[in-house]
């Protein structure tokens, strides 16, 4: 009698999971009625908070950046002047001409140079400067505030000026001949072997003093425990540096990375604003953005036009995707995130 009431009682017996214990196996029980209510309704304002919160920036996204993009891969397959409803439908056409016009081909490979060089000078000397201004030296913090001050102004202030300093009868060139140095006098953006340097040059002191607070930043959350543990195993400064300040600052040197490589492939104010579109793409420095201002707005056809920019868009967008795919997946990868049951 006792055994059988023992069997009874097992057989009504719940787990803490819900489970109704029978025999030697379980069956799922469900919650009463006013558990799963306030399981119901928590999950509803869960929502509602999540809505409340990111709907406002998801229609400012979706107003601003994919309806945008969706009216000009619409407007690009046709011959459209900007004006009235488009009719005159011309299908991928615009997309074929921009692939064969060897004027597209050279700024593709412009901004590819922008690209590589971009990484390859202001990369290291700003972690160079970084390291350096991460030190504890008289000064340091009107260094700091000198190397950001160019990133602050404006594109225009910045392009005029060294407009002015860079011309033939500039203040360049007047300062070499009043040195005596006449002799390297050369004119810097009409030469198409030096524009691009000359460019880099404008580029690298606009926007390296991001770089270096950025780098900056990411020196600041590496624990000092780390170099003081090598510096008393006998390692030297530059040691402590690769093998322990470099690797840890990845993750940031390769956000700058990703932000520098987007800027490079959309780069237009500055060109624009020094050499203009015609000057731009003689002397070598023209980019895909000035390609599109000047064959879509500029010559009346913005059909072509938005058909270049989705174009940019396209190869921005792969560009990014692999990179994260690639490089930003590895600082993300040891993230997990746990679903609340």
């Amino acid at each position: 009698m006792s055994e059988s009431l023992g069997v009874k009682t097992l057989r009504q017996q719940r787990s803490p999971e819900g489970l109704s214990v029978v025999g030697g196996g379980t069956r799922k029980v469900s919650p009463p009625t006013g558990v799963r209510s306030v399981r119901r309704a928590r999950r509803w304002r869960q929502r509602f908070e999540i809505a409340v919160l990111t709907g406002p920036a998801i229609i400012i996204f979706l107003a601003f950046v994919i309806f945008p993009v969706a009216l000009a891969a619409y407007y690009g397959f046709y011959r459209w002047h900007g004006y009235g409803p488009p009719i005159d439908f011309v299908g991928l056409n615009n997309y074929f001409l921009i692939f064969n016009d060897p004027a597209f081909h050279d700024v593709l490979s412009h901004n590819a140079i922008i690209l590589v060089l971009s990484l390859v000078f202001q990369g290291p000397l700003a972690i160079i400067l970084a390291l350096l201004l991460n030190q504890k030296i008289r000064g340091r913090a009107v260094i700091r505030v000198l190397i950001f001050v160019p990133y602050v102004i404006s594109e225009v202030i910045v392009g005029t000026g060294w407009s002015l300093i860079l011309q033939t009868n500039g203040a360049l060139n007047g300062l070499l001949q009043d040195l005596g140095l006449g002799a390297f006098k050369t004119n810097w953006l009409s030469d198409p072997h030096i524009a691009i340097w000359s460019l880099m040059f404008i580029i690298s002191w606009k926007y390296i003093g991001f770089a270096v607070i950025l780098f900056l930043a990411g020196l600041q959350g590496i624990p000092t425990e780390l170099s003081e543990a090598a510096s008393i195993d006998g390692a030297s400064y530059w040691q402590i540096q690769r093998t322990i300040t470099l690797p840890l600052l990845g993750p940031t040197v390769r956000i700058w990375a990703f932000l520098s490589i987007i800027g490079s492939l959309q780069l237009f104010d500055l060109v624009y604003i020094i050499w203009g579109q015609y000057v731009a793409s003689t002397a070598g420095t023209s980019t895909m953005a000035t390609y599109m201002v000047g064959q879509g707005r500029d010559a009346g056809n913005f059909g072509y036009g938005n058909a270049i920019a989705v174009v940019m868009f396209v190869i921005s967008l792969t560009i990014a995707l692999i990179y994260q795919r690639f490089l930003l997946r590895r600082d993300t990868a040891g993230v997990v995130v746990e679903r609340r049951k």
